[in-house]
Order: structure tokens, then sequence, then C-alpha cells
């Protein structure tokens, strides 16, 4: 029987990708339904595809033709209300949330994108995911990578995660350049094709950032046994190191519909067209990210040791700051400044419930707006 998939953010480049899995194998899958928040053009070609889905244009406030499910309530019926195996989250930032709740809550295994979910919220996902027995795969290369290593080698046997980072589109930039790059020039990555907003946390390493959060928990390990490596080929997606002092690593080309498509078929690793990589001729190198060129990767830390507020303020903060830098209101270098001084505000250690995750989120976008305007 072909497993059935929800698409959210069906027309980012997640969303793209996962269709492009699902479309090769068309004996393994079916789309059941596809999401995105206001993309309608890319929506209905989405649907031209895959006729049959149901649609959801989350950003909307009406209904029109074919497309009947709208707004945040559409989307949430369209999770819990479609008969599916498995919802891909690929929706962007902290609006990511709410789907992976329904997805998780209907029972719905989860083929997780979105890592602001697990910096936001991990607790209750964790909490309904143990409690429905819907799973967590995580589509992240990076953590797609760990997982798939954890499951081979075990991970009370693993001392360390090394999780490795392209160093983004500044990475052999001179720092005295990098106050006057443009916002085109940080969402332009050497080396994998994504979002806009991603690519740039890429730039400033946030986005590795986030990662280390999603890691820590995901996978039960404290900040200080994950390190990030900066690895500019982004052949190598991550490694462990077993207790021996061994490495292991999970390569591949940089193709997200390789992790994508092991997500959708786990347990089970079956052919892949996508992805296959040769090493001859290949050179690999590695190097330790600079504390003054990416001072957000230190920043992230330290929210993950200050606790479960600390890590919301965190994203939510980089996505104001973000938003600021591509408006032209703050210069590049003023983006790690705003997430520290949100920061050092101070938040909670502990955050289990949806109110007082959004109430966290809400106020320190609220501090982030501010420090943007004193800037």
């Amino acid at each position: 029987m072909r497993k059935r998939v929800i698409v959210v953010g069906a027309t980012g480049s997640i969303g793209r990708q996962a269709l492009d899995v699902i479309e090769s194998r068309p004996d393994l899958f079916k789309v059941a339904g596809l999401a995105s928040h206001t993309d309608e053009v890319g929506l209905r070609a989405a649907s031209a595809r895959f006729p049959g889905a149901a649609l959801c244009l989350s950003g909307a406030s009406s209904a029109s033709a074919g497309i009947g499910l709208v707004g945040p309530s559409g989307l949430d019926e369209l999770i819990s209300g479609t008969a599916a195996d498995i919802v891909v989250n690929g929706a962007s930032g902290s609006g990511g949330l709410r789907p992976s709740l329904s997805a998780l809550s209907s029972g719905k295994d989860l083929a997780l994108a979105n890592k602001e979910s697990v910096v936001m919220a991990w607790p209750l996902l964790d909490e309904i995911s143990r409690k429905t027995g819907a799973k967590i795969l995580p589509v992240d290369s990076e953590h797609a990578a760990l997982f798939q290593l954890c499951a081979k080698i075990g991970t009370g046997e693993i001392e360390e995660l090394i999780i490795t980072a392209s160093g983004g589109a500044f990475r052999d930039r001179s720092l005295a350049e990098l106050g006057s790059v443009r916002p085109d020039e940080a969402a332009s990555h050497p080396n994998w094709s994504m979002g806009r907003k991603i690519t740039i946390d890429s730039s400033t390493m946030a986005n590795k950032g986030l990662e280390v959060i999603e890691a820590s928990r995901l996978f039960g390990f404290e900040p200080s046994r994950i390190r990030v490596l900066v690895h500019p080929q982004s052949i190598v997606h991550s490694l462990v190191r077993a207790r021996d002092g061994s490495l292991y690593a999970q390569l591949s080309t940089p193709d997200m519909r390789v992790p994508i498509q092991n997500a959708l078929t786990w347990p089970e690793c079956l052919p892949c067209p996508f992805g296959r990589l040769d090493l001859a001729g290949r050179t690999l190198e590695f190097r330790e990210p600079e504390a003054e060129r990416y001072p957000l990767l230190g920043l992230a830390y330290e929210a993950l040791a200050s606790g479960e507020g600390a890590t919301i303020a965190y994203n939510a903060a980089d996505e104001i700051a973000v938003a600021a830098f591509e408006s032209g209101r703050i210069g590049y270098g003023r983006i790690a400044g705003v997430v520290a001084r949100v920061l050092g505000r101070g938040w909670p250690s502990r955050a289990r419930e949806l109110g007082s995750i959004f109430e966290i989120d809400g106020q320190a976008r609220e501090s982030a707006t501010a420090a943007v305007r004193e800037t």
C-alpha cells in the first residue's frame, strides 16, 4: 500500500523537492494534501501534478475555486482531517510550529524540516509524539544524517555529535567587508538551493545555531557534546564520534531530496535516484568556525544553556533582525547585536505550555523590534 503524504509548504524549496521525491516513486507514495501560505499560483501548479489532493491556502481569508481550505484553521483541518500517513512540514519560521503539533496530535508521522518547531516547543512535541505514537523524522540534512548514524551505531555508544556547516555566502570574505554586504548577496548560497530566510541565516550561522539547539533536543546530547565544523563542500552532512574515538560520517551530494526520501521511507532504506556521490577527485576540508565571523553561533549555545525561553527568544529575535536587514533598516553586522540584546533581557528556563511559548515569542519580537528602532 502506498504511503499517503501531506506536504505543508508545498510551493517552497522543501515542498517542491518533496514533490519531486513523491513523483519519482509513484509506487511508494501518494499525495493526499498540499498546503501553501500565500502562493496560490504555485499551489494550483502542484495540484495539477497531483490531482485529487486536498488543497489549503493557509494565508488566505476566503476560499477560491478548487481551494476549499483557507487560513490557520483550514491548515489544521487539512492535516487532522485528511487521511494520510505522514506530513512533510516544509513551512518556514515560527509559523511551522502549529502544523507540526497538528500532525503529531492526529497520529501522523512528521517529516520535519521546520527546525523552529523543535527550538520553540520540543517538550510539547515530544510529549504528543509519545502519547500518539507518531514519529518525528528529521529532514534537515544534518539532523537526518545524525538520525541515521545514531540509529545504526546506537546513541549510547556515541561521545560527540559533529554538525557541518557550509559557512554560507561570506565564509571567505574579509571581516571588514561584512558591514556593507547586501541582502541579495546574503541570500545567495554557494552550495544549497534553499529559501531566502534560511540562506541568510546560513551566512550568519544563525541557522547552524538553531541546528545545535535542535540536535541537543532531538538526540538528548548536552551542548558540550555538540560541535560545529565549517565544511565548504557540503558533502559530509554530519559526523558522530564513537566512544573509542572513531568518527563515522554520512556523505552525499548537497541534495535535499535524499533526506526527504529517507524520512518518507523510514525505517526502510530504499534506492534513491538523487544525491549519489563519487568521491574520486574530491577534496574535503574542515575548519573551526570563527567566533568573530559567526557570533550568532555562540549566542545559540548561550541560549541553549539558559533554557527553553531563551531559545524561543533567540529564534524570534533572529526572524525580526533578518527582516529588518532585508528591508534596509539595519546593516548585516547588526543582526547579531539585535539577537544579543534580546537574549540579555533574561527568559524563563522552562516553557511547556503553548500559551507561554507564544507569549515569550511575542515578547521577544517586541524587544527585537525596539532594538532595531534604536540601532
